[in-house]
């Protein structure tokens, strides 16, 4: 995929009919309507947008309103608008490592298609840019909010193998010591009893036989 005529391979259209891929957050529910033009003089095209990362909330704005303006003038109707925010780039474009995207999808004349083009091409604020006629049977997806539901997924697996391996070290710990147990165990059982030398057994029969006679008298 190009982007303005110069490669940058980050820019992914949104999905049509090919199946959604699991464990991504990618679900038929944020997939929006298909795509029909009200008339048969008006198509709906669908544009990404490139813009610097370092801007604050004011400054975005403002290119975004800019950007929007451009196909407003030229009679477009936005259907369509998602903001993926920060992403990082195949490669630098204009020293920026990083960048803001946004994906429109207007309602326009196909006439006015090369001027809004070449109107983006000159702006500041933009970066790079493309603009392109989706496939019949297209369907939008909102790709930024699927992408945060494939973090929270990705979160909650990362928490429950981090959990998983907790307790698989616990059970280590625990066998361990219950061998340790047993072998403690089986030592003392196998320990042989203590010899008595036979003249300190004489010695303690002695003691107990005058034990005895004492407790006679």
């Amino acid at each position: 995929m190009q982007l303005d005529g110069r490669n940058t391979l980050l820019y992914i259209p949104a999905l049509a009919d090919s199946p959604l891929p699991s464990g991504t957050g990618f679900t038929h529910e944020s997939r929006m309507p298909s795509l029909v033009p009200t008339s048969e003089d008006v198509q709906i095209y669908e544009i990404c947008v490139l813009y610097p990362p370092a801007l604050n909330q004011k400054e975005e704005q403002g290119v975004l309103k800019e950007v929007e303006e451009v196909f407003t003038d030229a009679g477009g109707k936005q259907v369509s608008k998602d903001l993926w925010g920060r992403r990082g780039l195949a490669y630098p474009i204009k020293g920026a490592k990083e960048g803001n995207f946004a994906v429109y999808h207007y309602e326009m004349d196909p006439l006015k298609v090369k001027e809004t083009d070449q109107q983006l091409r000159i702006m500041k604020g933009v970066l790079r840019h493309l603009i392109v006629k989706p496939p019949k049977h297209y369907q939008i997806v909102k790709y930024s909010e699927a992408y945060e539901q494939w973090l929270k997924s990705r979160e909650t697996a990362e928490e429950e193998r981090s959990k998983k391996k907790e307790e698989e070290v616990q059970e280590k710990i625990a066998r361990k010591a219950m061998r340790q147990a047993k072998m403690t165990t089986e030592r003392k059982k196998a320990a042989p009893a203590p010899k008595v030398e036979s003249e300190d057994l004489t010695q303690k029969i002695d003691e107990l036989i005058a034990g005895d006679s004492l407790d006679t008298i």
